[in-house]
């Protein structure tokens, strides 16, 4: 028998990033959540207006600190300093918040069509021109977007390595990847 009483904010988040992982996020529904909560749909809808914002909220740390990169990217004096700080910055926060990043495996694109995530892509165009380097050039261009897809799903694909090791791979095969910029 299901719980009656609300729960709290935190045991919604966990259950909501639970179900995302297991069956993605239009996979799963506000129904979903209260029922591995054990309460009812209007417990959860009393602590969240809508699942957009049990997503906007479980990513709010990740883009906080992706904002953050961005300012320190715009801040860099020249392409070398931003491609340097855009990898190093990224491969940080894909470790970090491998979690996070793993909830939106193979939805990102639509995603980034809802409201709470439309900054979104204007700073992933930023990141991509500075890791490119170059950014006028499709190749560094089509390079720098290739390794962001493939380091955010590597971090999802190696759960259990640790996260020194795996961000010191990761860092080493950008390093490898990319052409430094000209100067």
């Amino acid at each position: 028998m299901a719980r009656t009483t609300p729960q709290t904010h935190g045991e919604i988040l966990a259950a909501a990033a639970r179900r995302f992982a297991a069956t993605g996020y239009r996979g799963t529904s506000l129904q979903d959540i209260a029922t591995e909560v054990g309460c009812s749909k209007a417990a959860v809808l009393y602590h969240f207006a809508n699942k957009e914002a049990i997503l906007t909220e479980l990513m709010a740390p990740a883009i906080e600190v992706l904002r953050s990169l961005d300012d320190r990217i715009a801040d860099q004096p020249g392409p070398a300093a931003a491609q340097r700080v855009a990898a190093e910055g990224f491969v940080d926060l894909a470790v970090r918040f491998r979690g996070e990043i793993a909830l939106l495996r193979g939805e990102f694109p639509e995603l980034l069509q809802q409201p709470g995530f439309a900054h979104i892509q204007q700073i992933s165009e930023r990141l991509i021109d500075a890791l490119a380097g170059r950014p006028e050039r499709a190749a560094a261009r089509i390079t720098a977007l290739v390794l962001l897809a493939g380091i955010a799903e590597t971090c999802g694909q190696f759960a259990d390595v640790p996260d020194q090791e795996l961000g010191d791979a990761l860092l080493a095969l950008l390093r490898r990847a990319l052409e430094p910029p000209a100067h």
